[in-house]
């Protein structure tokens, strides 16, 4: 599933190429995603003003902006700007036609992505939305938030900054990354790190997610950027996916180890 760089790459690319143009025809060329399509005919008309992110989400806004389009990628969903004239592509299910001579098409070959039109002045209180943490690149995002949730807690801290009402868009990648980084064991319970190295922590998680938007992201399975082209942000990491190999530091064999479900990787050397 692409994670929060992928996520906000791909909104830095659809608004560029998005922002300003009119919807001129929409064709659907199935019903369901993972859930029922919404009527998207009403969108007809409209001029995309812009496109923003929450958590994971992509958040498309137009003129008359009584509804915004809200759309999750889920683990295969991609968006490509291509020319009108361009024929279906396999596992094309929505294509919104746009006044410049250009298609927005979306492709999900396990369509586990889904989409809604939200009421814009209550998009904080939907239930996509009411649950969600602060973004994790934003203040609101800071030691003493972190603390507040760690305390008393013997849940994993890696469990915790993962939790999307702690803070949003840490992923299974990213959550290993920033662990390394902060010299923290993903094991280790939440409630036994100091307020220090919560603080580190933090920092940790944003320089990462900064570095990753930076390189474009993280090319894992399907993800690519809406112009085709992939990430790059998997060259730099440290410890995802290098089980057996030398940490960059200290030499040690990087471990692998299963967090609910997902495939955690640390180095016993480093980490504690």
């Amino acid at each position: 599933m692409p994670e929060l760089p992928e996520v906000e790459t791909i909104r830095t690319g659809l608004e560029s190429l998005l922002a300003g143009r009119e919807v001129t025809n929409i064709r659907c060329h199935r019903s369901n995603l993972r859930y029922a399509l919404p009527d998207l005919s009403g969108l007809i008309g409209n001029v995309l003003t812009g496109v923003r992110r929450r958590a994971k989400y992509l958040l498309f806004e137009f003129e008359q902006g009584e509804q915004t389009l809200v759309w999750h990628l889920g683990m295969t969903g991609q968006f490509h700007v291509l020319p009108q004239g361009t024929g279906v592509g396999a596992h094309e299910h929505v294509r919104f036609d746009l006044s410049d001579g250009q298609s927005l098409r979306y492709r999900d070959a396990r369509r586990f992505g889904y989409a809604g039109l939200v009421d814009s002045a209550a998009l904080n209180r939907h239930i996509w939305f009411a649950h969600l943490g602060p973004e994790p690149l934003s203040d609101a995002f800071n030691r003493e938030h972190l603390a507040a949730f760690c305390a008393g807690r013997k849940a994993p801290i890696k469990n915790i900054i993962m939790d999307a009402s702690v803070v949003v868009g840490v992923g299974n990648i990213y959550a290993s990354e920033s662990l390394f980084r902060a010299g923290i064991h993903p094991a280790r319970a939440a409630g036994r790190i100091a307020s220090a190295r919560l603080g580190l922590l933090v920092g940790t998680v944003k320089a990462v997610l900064a570095e990753a938007i930076e390189a474009g992201g993280s090319t894992i399975s399907d993800f690519v950027h809406a112009d085709g082209k992939p990430g790059y942000f998997a060259h730099q990491f440290q410890v995802y996916g290098r089980r057996d190999q030398p940490c960059y530091r200290c030499g040690a064999a990087i471990k692998r180890m299963t967090q609910a479900g997902r495939s955690t990787f640390y180095c016993g050397g480093c980490q504690h």
